[in-house]
């Protein structure tokens, strides 16, 4: 079946996807979903020293869910958490060869679970107010 509509990058990472499952006891987690196209997301995270050694997504969803939440872990490993926080649409876009515009909302969900992963992990170690971002775009975490 030819297609179009995706990169061949998109299609490698829907085929094979990277860092599939959870983490055991993992340091944080962050789920996202977009209840209009049915695409959830959760991302889990073992951090040490402030950087992500470890990460891993379950995501239900479409080939461009798939591929942006599997391109994402690998752009996050072993970075800070400032650095993976900083990642924009447009990085994970690009890293996946483009996406179709009906597409790119896809890839904003796995940055939200990864940032809500991010603030998640923050504020268990209460630094969230170092982050006032986190209150800005998800309001005040809830506790687990």
């Amino acid at each position: 079946m030819g297609n179009d509509l995706y990169s061949k990058k998109v299609m490698d990472h829907f085929a094979e996807p990277h860092n599939v499952g959870e983490i055991p006891n993992a340091s944080a987690s962050g789920d996202a979903g977009n209840p209009l196209c049915g695409d959830m997301m959760r991302f889990s995270l073992k951090i040490e020293n402030n950087i992500i050694v470890d990460i891993k997504f379950k995501t239900f969803g479409c080939a461009a869910a798939i591929a942006s939440s599997s391109v994402l872990t690998d752009m996050a490993k072993g970075k800070t958490l400032e650095e993976a926080f900083a990642l924009t649409r447009d990085n994970v876009v690009e890293e996946l060869g483009g996406l179709p515009p009906v597409k790119i909302h896809c890839s904003i969900l796995g940055l939200d679970a990864l940032r809500r992963a991010i603030c998640e992990y923050w504020q268990k170690s209460g630094k969230l107010s170092e982050h006032p971002e986190c209150i800005k775009l998800f309001g005040e975490p809830s506790e687990h």
